[in-house]
């Protein structure tokens, strides 16, 4: 694995971490919303659980794996780019069952997945930087 040496990619990282933090911070809100819930009335469905505990979860194995495509590793960026384009859609896509969750769910959600799909546009400009 390889140090990056240009600053220009350097301050693309920087923004996607920034973003990936930003959807991770949004997805653990949700999260403290779903418990808040819990607690209160118990409307939180385990559907909800399990949905709003991933976000989380998930924006700290993309924070890693960009931590390392930083670092110059082909692979984890391949990774990263890959999630960052991929979780979102899916993301949303469930979310849009019809009943599987409230509409206010459904918007939250869909900020999350917006933050990832904003960290994949830098990220696909790198490319280049990242050959087979």
């Amino acid at each position: 694995m390889q140090t990056i040496e240009r600053p220009a990619l350097h301050g693309r990282f920087g923004l996607v971490k920034g973003l990936v933090v930003a959807y991770g911070a949004m997805g653990a809100a949700v999260f403290g919303t779903i418990v808040a819930l819990a607690v209160a009335d118990g409307t939180a469905t385990s559907f909800m659980w399990t949905r709003s505990a991933l976000v989380p979860v998930s924006a700290v194995i993309v924070y890693w794996l960009v931590l390392l495509a930083a670092k110059g590793s082909a692979r984890a960026y391949q990774r990263a780019r890959f999630v960052s384009i991929v979780a979102p859609i899916a993301l949303v896509g469930v979310d849009l069952i019809p009943g599987a969750c409230p509409t206010w769910f459904l918007l939250l959600q869909t900020a999350c997945a917006v933050l990832l799909a904003c960290a994949a546009v830098p990220l696909v400009r790198m490319r280049a930087n990242f050959p087979k």
